[in-house]
């Protein structure tokens, strides 16, 4: 099965990098965090593999922590975008 994979530098978060597998039908297979706040971002991970791409986005996307404009499922859902449009590897 193909698959597409980003690496996603994060902005405003404590995780620096996000890293992303999809297969060819936009199914999150694997997500990484470097850095953050380990077992939330682990949960995170674990929840949304096996999800379509769109429905994590709808779930997520505009979630804040504390003050800040953006958190780490925010982030989340900027990779998957990028995610969405990387090309399909063999």
């Amino acid at each position: 099965m193909a698959t597409k994979h980003i690496q996603y530098a994060t902005k405003g978060t404590c995780s620096q990098v996000i890293d992303v597998t999809a297969d060819e039908n936009d199914v999150i297979q694997q997500v990484f965090f470097m850095g953050g706040c380990n077992g939330n971002l682990q949960g995170l991970s674990q929840l949304v593999r096996g999800m379509k791409i769109d429905d994590v986005i709808r779930k997520v996307d505009g979630v804040r922590c504390g003050m800040k404009g953006t958190s780490c499922p925010d982030q989340l859902c900027r990779a998957l975008e990028q995610l969405k449009s990387a090309p399909l590897e063999d």
